[in-house]
């Protein structure tokens, strides 16, 4: 990569490593908090499964604005609207008005995450495309190691301390993008498929349109492998508080040392095993060691247990999500910011269904949990089996 390249992508990660660790400052103390205002994990459910289904109405018109009016724009009003988000979330105990503020902070993620892997895209070739999406992830991993350890420490001083840090460090997000993100000009990138891009189109139009896109079995495996993952996570907290009686310094412990890996996988080992052995044989590989992290899921007897086991499945999304990015923006060549707009919304329908059903299931039995995103996870093992033959079966055609 030249100085240029990378200069741009470091002003990316540290953008992005502000936006999530401000929102992991609250991860483990969500579940004290939301008992101190009397909810349990139906709340838990919806506070994720709100701010996906935001994500997921917004997404593919944020996806055509980051190709029609520019990635740094859509970036800077993403940052806004999650900053807006946390501080209603710090002024407020009213669980009616948190749902608002878990909206407006899915429209202001459906903004900033398909601009950047946008950006990402546009200044990389197809051969460094793994690597600058594996960097910004491991930015994002990185949030997430920090942001959860200062929010169990806040947690000490005050249960809303956090949701006001989180809103201060959101902004800080903000003016740093404004200051020192210049634009990339999608045009430039592509000029002909790019104006095509700005054509008025429905929402919906969008939608159905991605069923014939080359990218729409990735889409696919995105939105189950979400469903499954965030039945898992949407009610981690809970689950080791209810079974371990795990505090909210323990918490931020786990996903600290989760976030570590993830750091170190994303940054030293996604290029490289993509560069070896593909996208595909990787989404195959891994979506197999997440599946057999929730058999271990349910028979972990103690926090060491569970701890290893959360370690195993975040080792595994650690490098499926940025494969998945990667390999979507490679197909989608010419269009990345619509492709990256529909991936996050694909991405937010599994957002939406897996932790709802996962906060109801819950409160009927606290292992149900579990088998739904083991159930998710090796559906969408089967599906990327049968389409990585199927693309097999086309080359040998072809040839």
């Amino acid at each position: 990569m030249t100085t240029d390249q990378r200069k741009k992508i470091y002003i990316l990660m540290i953008n992005m490593f502000i936006a999530i660790a401000s929102f992991g400052i609250v991860i483990p103390i969500l579940p004290s908090y939301l008992e101190s205002i009397n909810q349990g994990g139906m709340a838990a459910g919806l506070m994720i499964a709100i701010f996906a289904g935001a994500q997921f109405l917004f997404s593919p018109i944020a996806g055509k604005w980051a190709d029609q009016y520019g990635r740094r724009q859509m970036i800077i009003y993403g940052l806004l609207g999650l900053t807006i988000s946390m501080f209603v979330f710090y002024l407020s105990n009213g669980i009616w008005v948190l749902y608002l503020s878990r909206v407006i902070g899915g429209i202001g993620a459906a903004m900033l995450i398909p601009a950047i892997f946008a950006y990402i895209a546009d200044i990389t070739t197809l051969d460094q495309r793994a690597k600058g999406t594996s960097l910004v992830s491991a930015a994002m991993s990185l949030g997430i190691v920090v942001g959860p350890g200062i929010g169990g420490f806040l947690a000490d001083f005050s249960l809303k301390l956090p949701f006001l840090v989180s809103a201060l460090v959101s902004l800080a997000a903000v003016l740093f993008s404004v200051a020192l993100l210049k634009e990339q000009d999608a045009i430039e990138a592509d000029p002909a498929t790019t104006m095509d891009m700005t054509q008025n189109e429905a929402m919906l139009t969008k939608i159905f349109r991605s069923v014939s896109m080359p990218y729409f079995i990735p889409l696919v495996i995105t939105l189950v492998m979400s469903f499954g993952l965030l039945a898992f996570e949407s009610v981690i907290g809970l689950y080791l508080d209810n079974q371990f009686n795990s505090t909210a310094k323990d918490i931020a412990f786990m996903i600290t040392a989760t976030g570590v890996v993830s750091v170190i996988v994303q940054l030293f080992i996604v290029d490289r095993i993509v560069r070896r052995f593909g996208e595909a044989a990787i989404l195959i590989a891994f979506l197999g060691v997440a599946a057999a992290g929730f058999v271990m899921a349910l028979f972990a007897g103690s926090y060491v247990m569970f701890f290893v086991v959360t370690l195993i499945i975040f080792l595994a999304t650690s490098i499926l999500r940025p494969v998945l990015n990667t390999l979507i923006s490679k197909m989608a060549e010419g269009e990345v910011g619509f492709a990256m707009g529909m991936n996050n919304a694909y991405m937010s329908v599994g957002n939406v269904l897996g932790p709802l059903l996962a906060g109801a299931l819950y409160d009927i039995d606290i292992s149900y949990p579990f088998i739904l995103g083991l159930v998710m996870l090796m559906i969408t093992w089967t599906i990327t089996v049968a389409w990585h033959r199927s693309r097999i079966a086309k080359t040998r055609t072809a040839h």
